[in-house]
């Protein structure tokens, strides 16, 4: 498991900076080091998919980008409903697949469960592992990437997004809960 640099937030400190388009950088290079050459990449909607889209590009992959939705296995789905317009979209037959799962923001856990169960939902992958953006910590289940760029510390009342520009290029938000 990578230890990537940690960023505490304080209660002294007043803002965060993350430079995105750095750890995607990192992230590229750490995705590198996890391929094989039956690596097959799928994005969680919807920063997990924009990075998967990315890595496609920067990796020379020539299938189609595949996406994980976690709506429908979400726990709160009575909460949320479909609010991610996003379907789950694999281009490879998962049953024995060795899958690399992207995120954008590792925190509580439940969506990579729930991602999970959507993936089972189409076969059973010979392995399944985590590369995410930024690990924030405060899990509530027992999931851990195998790669995180970075891990930084944010107060539960605050919220850490990827946005994309319409140029492609990566920055995060982070907003209060």
């Amino acid at each position: 498991m990578n230890s990537p640099p940690t960023a505490p937030l304080t209660p002294s400190t007043t803002s965060l900076v993350l430079d995105a388009e750095a750890l995607y950088r990192e992230l590229l290079r750490g995705v590198r080091s996890l391929m094989g050459p039956q690596t097959q990449l799928a994005g969680i909607t919807s920063g997990g998919a924009w990075l998967a889209e990315r890595l496609h590009q920067d990796l020379g992959l020539a299938q189609p980008v595949s996406v994980l939705s976690s709506a429908l296995h979400r726990d709160d789905f009575a909460q949320r409903g479909m609010a991610m317009s996003a379907q789950t979209q694999l281009h490879f037959d998962v049953n024995g697949a060795d899958v690399l799962v992207l995120d954008d923001v590792l925190y509580t856990g439940r969506t990579v469960r729930a991602v999970i169960n959507e993936l089972y939902d189409y076969g059973r992958p010979g392995s399944v592992r985590l590369a995410v953006l930024v690990d924030r910590g405060g899990r509530q289940l027992p999931y851990a990437a195998d790669f995180a760029a970075a891990r930084v510390s944010l107060p539960s009342s605050q919220v850490l997004a990827l946005a994309r520009a319409d140029d492609g290029r990566f920055h995060f938000a982070i907003k209060e809960a």
